[in-house]
């Protein structure tokens, strides 16, 4: 299998596809020039030989998207399932998961074998499942990277700075990882909600709530709100790893405890 990147532009491209045989092109272009890029290079008809295949490198994006190109030719997608801020080296693929799929089971065969070739492991993932695919994605990586920051920014505000924040918190994440790969996330929870700690929670939403009071919203503040939403996924957690129904329940009233009150108790 010859791999080639859409990079390199329709006139270069199409030189090298003449001359190169059997060979797999990547669309590796933004998401929404996929379809562009497929379109292009779908006008070029039957100057790219049909033995070439197009694949996308899309979370995100169904084989659909492809749609022009596959008329006349085999199309797939093959998405690594990591962050890559920049570029990065080959080794960054070892012992990573890549999405695949393909219009046919040979194409599929060679994207799975690339994927082994590269270090990393193959898995089927199609069109039906490819939103709630990449929306787990997002919660793995971008969101963690979001509250991470929330992180951050809290500390800032408590008199830290941006690198001593940081320094602080990102060893304090990554045991949480490990954890999780070590024991699964039921066993892995641990902190106030995992231990029932309502009296702790009610501390956190009194702080927060006194940050969020200058931001001059008015009803609910944003930290605050972040807050209950996660207390009440961890508190979902907490239960099945065995928090006690009575701590459960004053877990999840100190949560949905209106922030006024909390403000005033606060003051006490």
């Amino acid at each position: 299998m010859r791999l080639v990147s859409a990079r390199a532009g329709l006139p270069a491209l199409l030189r090298r596809l003449v001359a190169a045989g059997p060979t797999v092109v990547f669309l590796t272009v933004p998401d929404d020039a996929v379809a562009t890029v497929a379109s292009g290079l779908a006008a070029l008809g039957e100057s790219v030989p049909t033995d070439v295949a197009f694949v996308h490198a899309s979370g995100a994006l169904e084989l659909g998207v492809l749609a022009p190109l596959r008329r006349r030719h085999e199309v797939g997608s093959f998405h690594p399932l990591r962050s890559f801020p920049q570029p990065g080296p080959a080794e960054a693929f070892r012992g990573i998961v890549i999405g695949v799929d393909a219009s046919s089971e040979s194409l599929r065969r060679a994207l799975n074998r690339l994927a082994r070739d590269l270090g990393a492991k193959p898995m089927r993932v199609d069109d039906a499942q490819r939103a709630v695919y990449h929306a787990a994605a997002v919660f793995a990586s971008n969101y963690v990277v979001a509250l991470l920051a929330e992180a951050v920014l809290l500390l800032e505000q408590s008199g830290w700075t941006e690198k001593e924040a940081i320094q602080g918190l990102v060893p304090l994440a990554e045991g949480a990882v490990a954890n999780v790969r070590n024991r699964g996330p039921i066993r892995a929870l641990t902190g106030p909600i995992r231990r029932g700690d309502a009296e702790t929670v009610t501390r956190h939403l009194a702080a927060l709530a006194r940050i969020d009071a200058p931001t001059g919203r008015s009803g609910k503040g944003r930290k605050s709100d972040l807050y209950r939403m996660l207390g009440d996924v961890a508190l979902e957690i907490a239960q099945q790893a065995g928090l006690k129904p009575a701590a459960a329940e004053q877990t999840r009233r100190a949560l949905t405890r209106k922030v006024a009150a909390t403000r005033r108790r606060s003051r006490q």
